[in-house]
């Protein structure tokens, strides 16, 4: 069931009447059940498969509290082998044969493993980390272990998020499902305001730049130089709006009902430094990452050597988590030396800028930074998006190979001479949705957008709603796409 489809819209409405309309003490059993149907709507027998590790967790947490020394270890390791096995089966064995088979067969043997044709269940690395958080905090003695059932079993199942996160911890959302939450109508509003404008970035802009992207890199070797610049840069909004659209309706629908998860996205294309990215892109992952491997490992507490060491097994093991494929792997590589680089080089650059008195030119400066850190991060997506290492290097090699008449078809209504799969005024519309969203992204970095609209007069607000709901529906994308992000 997606978010993005009529079938959910009326999902939430009944479950979100159900539960103000319940009394108190039944709600977390109907967020529960809803959850479950959730779910169950894609795979319904892989809700065994949460449910083992949900029983062996919520267990594992209350066994752990009372634990001492070696046993208590062990409690955790024992919770952390079964989400990470079931997470390596589903996710990686296949990847790991795969190579284990080449490379026997490079040697001349025969790999004697058999492949499994199973589907991965959907949102598998989501959930897992964010119930491998929780047993990590009890042992850490930062989280009472849950001794309610129900409960716990419904932070991991958590339907908003249950798929695509945000990656909550226990410390946020579990004292959440005790409060009672009353019908408060600003906070409904704006729920469905953010509701509103995550499946506009999903269906109106992510969707119709896919179909360039698509056009693109499922046929690469049938495009050229300027096909390939314009489907990364497109790509590179493309997932921003697919991924924080769906974290948008999460926390809208989440704040519907009262709940407040994390922020998941703030701007990322805004970063002055990729290191600044990934403090604004994906943020439950990447402190996630911080918190449970990378201050673990030794964080930047050690000699420079071992701390470039940390930071690049991190992004390793990021690229990882996102798909069992040498591209993620190659995509996390990337972000790594990158940010490597950029510490070992900051006292040359340093002198540089001094040199250059571009602190003196702040507008100039900053913006420097920005474009450079857009185009790093939109080489890497070349990585993610392409579906294997000889594609990535193959846009890589022929993305410099456009020439002047390729831009000029573009400018004249030729973009048939280059095949984007859009042409005319449908091209034009998925350029100006992106300058749009960056609009929008400026503007909030000043005003509350939410708070202006709420400040106007009843029917100025209202020709603001209905505008937004016509052109919704009459530009928006009539395929219900899965997000891109369910396959992780």
């Amino acid at each position: 069931m997606l978010f993005n489809s009529i079938s959910f819209f009326f999902f939430f409405t009944i479950v979100t009447i159900l539960y103000f309309v319940l009394p108190y003490k039944y709600r977390w059993l109907l967020l529960l059940l809803s959850s479950c149907y959730f779910y169950m709507s894609f795979v319904p027998v892989y809700i065994l498969i949460l449910g083992f590790t949900i029983i062996i967790d919520f267990y594992a947490g209350i066994f752990i509290e009372h634990a001492t020394g070696k046993k208590r270890r062990s409690l955790l390791i024992c919770s952390l082998v079964a989400n990470i096995g079931i997470l390596a089966v589903f996710k990686y064995y296949n990847f790991i044969n795969t190579n284990i088979a080449s490379l026997l067969g490079y040697y001349g043997y025969k790999n004697p493993m058999p492949y499994l044709t199973i589907l991965l269940p959907i949102g598998l690395s989501f959930h897992t980390f964010q119930a491998m958080s929780y047993t990590i905090e009890v042992y850490r003695g930062n989280q009472k272990p849950e001794r309610h059932f129900g409960i716990y079993a419904l932070y991991v199942m958590f339907y908003p998020q249950l798929v695509a996160g945000p990656i909550e911890r226990p410390q946020n959302l579990l004292h959440q499902f005790y409060e009672k939450h009353d019908i408060n109508y600003n906070r409904i509003t704006n729920g469905l305001k953010l509701m509103a404008w995550g499946l506009f970035k999903k269906v109106v802009i992510a969707d119709r730049l896919s179909i360039i992207v698509d056009n693109v890199y499922n046929d690469p070797y049938h495009h050229r130089g300027l096909g390939f610049v314009i489907a990364t840069i497109c790509f590179s909004f493309q997932i921003y709006c697919d991924f924080s659209g769906y974290s948008d309706m999460a926390i809208g629908i989440a704040k519907v009902m009262g709940f407040k998860l994390m922020t998941n996205f703030n701007s990322p294309y805004h970063a002055k430094s990729v290191r600044e990215f990934w403090t604004r892109w994906h943020i439950s992952l990447s402190t996630w990452f911080k918190d449970y491997l990378y201050i673990p490992l030794g964080g930047n507490r050690v000699i420079v050597p071992r701390w470039y060491l940390n930071l690049f097994i991190v992004f390793l093991v990021s690229g990882l988590w996102h798909g069992a494929n040498w591209t993620f792997i190659a995509w996390g590589a990337l972000h790594g030396i990158f940010i490597i680089f950029s510490l070992a080089s900051q006292p040359v650059r340093n002198k540089i800028t001094a040199f250059t008195r571009l602190n003196n030119y702040p507008l100039l400066n900053n913006g420097l930074q920005l474009i450079t850190t857009f185009l790093l991060v939109t080489f890497a997506w070349i990585f993610f998006r392409a579906k294997s290492i000889a594609i990535a290097f193959y846009v890589i090699k022929s993305i410099w190979t456009f020439t002047l008449s390729d831009i000029l078809s573009i400018i004249h209504h030729q973009s048939s001479r280059i095949n984007l799969g859009l042409v005319g005024l449908d091209l034009w519309i998925a350029f100006f949705t992106i300058v749009l969203l960056e609009t929008v992204h400026i503007i909030k970095k000043k005003y509350s957008i939410t708070h202006i609209i709420s400040n106007q007069p009843a029917y100025l607000r209202w020709v603001i709603y209905y505008t937004f709901l016509f052109v919704l529906i009459v530009f928006s994308i009539s395929d219900s796409k899965q997000f891109i992000y369910f396959q992780f």
